[in-house]
C-alpha cells in the first residue's frame, strides 16, 4: 500500500483556489505599482537620492536612473499578465525578478510585506496557478487543468501560516507583553480618530492590543485551517487588518493578507468567486469534494500492483520530485532564517543583527540621531557632515538606528571626501538611540573609524552595550 506521504503527493484538489490567489495577488501588485507611480515615490526614493544602501551580497543592484520608471512599468505589466493568466510562467518570473530588484535597490525602504511579495511571487513560478480561469487555458485548452496537486494549495497556506506564526513568536517579549511597547507610544497619537479615538489614550487599550495581537498571530493560521472556526477566524482577519490599515500607514500589506487568507477556504468558495467573474455562469467541470481528497487516476489504477510490491507506491515523475524537494528546501530556509539572530550575542532590538527577513512586524519605536565626522589622516583637519546633503529624509531616519547602514554611509563619505582631496579620510560617528520609550543613549563607539570597518554578517563589536534587558524571543 502506498505510504501516507505518497498518497498525499498524488492527491488532487480543485485549481480554483490557486486561480483566485493568482488573480487577486496580481491585481494588488498592479495597484501597488500604480500607487507608487501616482504618489511620486519612484523619483523620491530611487532617482533623487545621491546614495543608496545595498543589502549584503547585492551591492550590484542599483537604481537605473530614469530607466527605473521602465522597471516599475515592467513590474506592473507582469502583475497584470499574472492576474489574467496570460503567459503565466513568464509573467510570474518577471514579477518576481522585477519586484525583488526594486526591493533590493535601497535597504532603507525595507518592509516585511515587500519580502512576502517576493516570496509569494517566487512560489507562484512553480505552482500551476495559470492552468485554470486564465487566458492561457482559454487560448490553448491543452493547458487547462481543473485539478491540481493538493500540496500546491497547501504550499501557499504554509507560507501565509509562517508569516503569521513567526510574527506571533516575535511578540513574545517583555517589551511587547509587559510594557505594551511600542503601542503605548503609537496609539495615543491616533486619539483624533472618529468613534474609537478617545479610547486610544488609555494604557489598558495598548495592553489589550498587544496581547490580542500576539494571540491572533500565533493562532489564526490554525483557526483558519479548521472548518468549524474558519469563518470566525477570517472575520477576525478582516477586522484586524482593517484596524491596522486605519491606525498604521503600512501600504498594501493589510489588503494582501486579507485576500491571501482566502486560500484557507475550500474550493467551493473560490468557484463561487470565479462564477461571479464569469457573469454568473457556473463552470461545467466537476469539482473535487471538500478540501480535495482525490488521488490521481494513475494511483488508483496501480493500487493493486502496489500492494504486490510491498507498498513501495507510485513514484512521482522526476520533474515533480525535484520540484517537491526544491520547495521543501525553500520552506526549510523560511523556517530557520528567522532564528539566525541566535548566532549573535547581544540584544536583537538594539543591534538589529539578524532582524530583517524574520517577520518582526512593528515591534519597535526606535529613534536615533547620528553626527558623522571626517578627519584628514595627514593634517588632522575635521569636517562635520550634514547628512541631508547626501541622504533623503527616509534614508537618514533609517540609517540613524541601523549599524550596518552607518558603515555603508561611512564608506561613502570616505570615498566622497577622498575624491575632494582629503588624505586617508577617517570617519567617526556620535550616535544616540532611544528604543521603545527608553532614554536616548550612546549607540556606537565614537573612537572607531567606521571607514575601516567591514559591512559583513559578523557581530559588530563597536556597537555599545544596551545595558538593559528585553526577555523573550
Amino acid at each position: 500500500m502506498p505510504s501516507r506521504l505518497q498518497r498525499y503527493l498524488h492527491a488532487t484538489t480543485s485549481a480554483a483556489p490557486l486561480a483566485v490567489f493568482r488573480l487577486a495577488f496580481g491585481l494588488l501588485m498592479l495597484g501597488s505599482v500604480l500607487r507608487f507611480w501616482a504618489k511620486g515615490w519612484i523619483a523620491e526614493l530611487y532617482i533623487q537620492p545621491k546614495f543608496f544602501f545595498s543589502y549584503y551580497g547585492f551591492a550590484f543592484v542599483k537604481p537605473l536612473g530614469p530607466y527605473t520608471y521602465g522597471l516599475f512599468a515592467l513590474c506592473g505589466l507582469s502583475a497584470l499578465l499574472l492576474a489574467l493568466g496570460w503567459w503565466y510562467r513568464t509573467a510570474a518570473v518577471t514579477l518576481f525578478l522585477s519586484f525583488t530588484y526594486i526591493e533590493l535597490m535601497d535597504k532603507s525602504t525595507y518592509l516585511n510585506h515587500y519580502y512576502f511579495v517576493s516570496l509569494a511571487a517566487f512560489l507562484l513560478i512553480w505552482l500551476p496557478a495559470g492552468a485554470y480561469f486564465s487566458v492561457d487555458a482559454r487560448r490553448d485548452p491543452r493547458r487547462w487543468q481543473g485539478q491540481v496537486p493538493r500540496w500546491t494549495v497547501h504550499a501557499l497556506r504554509l507560507l501565509i501560516g509562517i508569516v503569521y506564526f513567526y510574527a506571533g513568536l516575535a511578540k513574545l517579549n517583555s517589551d511587547w507583553l509587559v510594557e505594551a511597547m511600542p503601542l503605548r507610544i503609537w496609539l495615543p497619537a491616533k486619539n483624533d480618530l472618529p468613534v474609537l479615538g478617545f479610547l486610544l489614550g488609555y494604557p489598558w487599550v495598548a495592553y489589550a492590543f498587544s496581547w490580542f495581537g500576539a494571540f491572533y498571530d500565533l493562532t489564526v493560521p490554525f483557526f483558519l485551517l479548521h472548518p468549524r472556526t474558519r469563518l470566525w477566524a477570517y472575520a477576525t482577519v478582516v477586522v484586524f487588518h482593517v484596524l491596522t490599515a486605519i491606525l498604521f500607514p503600512i501600504g498594501m500589506f493589510p489588503y494582501v493578507m486579507m485576500v491571501a487568507a482566502l486560500v484557507f477556504f475550500p474550493p467551493t468558495l473560490h468557484e463561487r468567486i470565479l462564477d461571479v467573474l464569469r457573469a454568473g455562469k457556473p463552470h461545467p467541470q466537476p469539482l473535487s469534494g471538500g478540501e480535495g481528497s482525490q488521488t490521481t487516476p494513475e494511483l488508483n489504477r496501480q493500487a493493486p500492483q502496489l500492494r504486490g510490491r510491498g507498498g513501495r507506491g507510485v513514484r512521482l515523475p522526476r520533474s515533480q520530485r525535484l520540484l517537491v524537494m526544491g520547495l521543501a528546501v525553500f520552506f526549510l530556509v523560511q523556517l530557520l532564517l528567522p532564528f539566525r539572530y541566535l548566532l549573535y550575542p547581544r540584544e536583537l532590538f538594539w543591534t538589529e543583527e539578524g532582524y530583517r527577513f524574520s517577520w518582526r512586524v512593528m515591534l519597535m519605536e526606535k529613534m536615533g540621531q547620528v553626527q558623522f565626522k571626517v578627519v584628514d589622516g595627514a593634517t588632522g583637519r575635521r569636517v562635520l557632515v550634514d547628512n541631508r546633503d547626501h541622504l533623503s529624509i527616509l534614508q537618514e531616519k533609517m540609517m540613524s538606528t541601523q549599524p550596518d547602514m552607518m558603515v555603508q554611509f561611512a564608506h561613502y563619505l570616505r570615498d566622497y571626501y577622498a575624491a575632494r582631496g582629503v588624505q586617508q579620510p577617517r570617519v567617526y560617528a556620535d550616535a544616540y538611540v532611544a528604543l521603545n520609550g527608553r532614554l536616548s543613549r550612546p549607540y556606537i563607539d565614537p573612537t572607531v573609524d567606521l571607514a575601516r570597518q567591514q559591512d559583513n554578517l559578523r557581530p559588530k563589536s563597536w556597537i555599545l552595550p544596551f545595558n538593559d534587558e528585553i526577555s523573550g524571543l
